[in-house]
């Protein structure tokens, strides 16, 4: 690269967001600019334990292989050792590997439910939870230096290693195989073209369902949209499971297997919130949860209901996984979920899962109806539904949130605030629910947040505290 063209790219910053470090590939993510960023990386992993083995990882998306193969050669050159993963991988399956096998730390190519045209860098500490904020702070000042320097150092030299196989016994070994097995299940599972695809498929076959499988094969552009499993993109999948007879489950996953959706047996799909708190009630009954359940501030209050009827802990969040990660690795809690579709379970995993997660879904559906497993748990702690929109980030929306901050409305609708919290985002607490109000950290969108009494009294929340933050961008 030329000095000049070396001084365009040095002037616009690396940041990281609430997960990982992503952009639009050829833009924010170069080869030079990964280059940068692993390097920076690799100081930290060194000065802590020099020549340690270190995970290197990618998921499906395009120049994936490339850029792994880029990143191993570069902490070579930082005098670590450098363990490729064989073929893509989904996200949980690095992070599995990492916690197993001791390494140094791991890093994996991906940006998760992101559009096709954008690619991505995580990295994961050796719990196997990902990077604190204070380490993602010096690698984003350390890769600035690079960035003005020069290229650093790589060298040649590799080992590789097949992740999947321990990461499949790992599960297998949780599951109640016996329940799946009896329960005769029928799943249909949609990878969205991601890196799930033959991992969670694989994990329900060994345990005795039956699956069908939709999106499976590798498709770099994901169908022409984001890899991420919400109810418009799954339209397939409610098909393909209402077509069954008998007990049936539908589950996705987006491109890289860390968020899970699920489909119930009339082909209707259940939310985010509603999927967390049926795990929480499913694992709490067969006594796999002890400490407690940590959440996000965005996360429906069916699930903390849930959680406080097994007598269990509730602890709540900013938003990002690495906040609930660090409630599991405290020991505050031993389940972790979030509005996003974002489930962990301790010790398998400290940080968010979507093929466990997909798997537990089975096992609970298994011995049951969903729907009907749901309805019972709203009908005695109270019905309740959330989800979230979202409208692209600009100035005026950018100050909206600063207004919205300093001067909460007193309405939403027709809901009172009863208090407004400045907690990563604005969150106005209401009488039967709350709305809230965040910049995403993965995408150029501002979102709005909900939870509501019903389906209906949610769209109509959804849309007042959307029409509330135009207003206040207009001011």
């Amino acid at each position: 690269m030329s000095q000049r063209g070396h001084r365009v790219e040095s002037a616009r910053p690396i940041r990281f967001g609430t997960s990982g470090w992503r952009g639009i590939l050829g833009e924010e993510i170069t080869f030079d600019r990964v280059r940068a960023v692993v390097a920076a990386a690799g100081e930290r992993i060194a000065a802590a334990r020099p020549g340690a083995r270190v995970l290197v990882a990618h998921d499906r998306r395009f120049l994936g292989e490339r850029l792994a193969r880029t990143a191993a050669r570069v902490l070579a050159g930082r005098g670590l050792r450098p363990v490729l993963a064989r073929g893509a991988i989904p996200t949980p399956v690095l992070a599995a590997a990492v916690r197993r096998s001791r390494v140094a730390g791991g890093l994996i190519f991906t940006a998760s439910h992101n559009p096709p045209e954008y690619q991505g860098l995580k990295l994961f500490a050796p719990s196997g939870a990902g990077w604190v904020d204070t380490e993602v702070g010096a690698v984003e000042r350390a890769a600035a230096r690079w960035l003005r320097e020069g290229p650093p150092p790589e060298h040649e030299g590799h080992a590789t290693a097949d992740l999947v196989a321990a990461y499949l016994t790992g599960l297998l070994a949780l599951l109640d195989r016996d329940a799946l097995r009896k329960g005769r299940l029928h799943a249909v599972y949609d990878a969205l073209h991601g890196a799930g695809a033959g991992i969670l498929d694989e994990v329900l076959r060994r345990a005795g369902a039956r699956v069908d499988v939709l999106r499976t094969g590798p498709d770099p552009s994901f169908g022409g949209d984001a890899p991420d499993p919400r109810p418009e993109r799954l339209g397939r999948l409610r098909g393909a499971v209402r077509a069954l007879r008998g007990r049936a489950i539908g589950l996705a996953s987006d491109g890289d297997a860390d968020r899970f959706a699920v489909v119930d047996a009339e082909g209707v799909c259940v939310s985010e919130t509603d999927a967390v708190a049926l795990l929480v009630d499913h694992l709490a009954r067969t006594g796999r949860i002890r400490r407690g359940v940590a959440i996000s501030y965005a996360t429906g209050g069916l699930v903390e209901r849930v959680a406080r009827d097994h007598g269990l802990r509730v602890t709540v969040h900013p938003l990002g996984f690495k906040h609930l990660s660090a409630a599991l690795l405290a020991g505050e809690a031993d389940v972790a979920g979030e509005e996003s579709g974002g489930f962990a379970w301790a010790p398998f995993a400290y940080d968010k899962d979507g093929i466990l997660a997909g798997a537990l879904v089975a096992e609970l559906a298994a011995g049951g109806s969903v729907r009907r497993r749901l309805r019972l748990l709203q009908r005695r702690l109270g019905a309740s539904a959330s989800g979230r929109i979202a409208t692209p980030v600009s100035p005026g929306v950018l100050r909206a949130l600063e207004r919205l901050a300093s001067a909460p409305p007193e309405r939403v609708g027709r809901a009172h605030v009863r208090e407004a919290l400045c907690c990563d985002g604005v969150r106005l607490v209401l009488d039967d629910g709350f709305v809230m109000f965040r910049a995403s950290g993965t995408e150029p969108l501002v979102r709005v947040y909900a939870d509501a009494s019903d389906a209906a009294a949610l769209e109509r929340r959804l849309r007042a505290g959307l029409a509330l933050l135009r207003r206040a961008a207009r001011a």
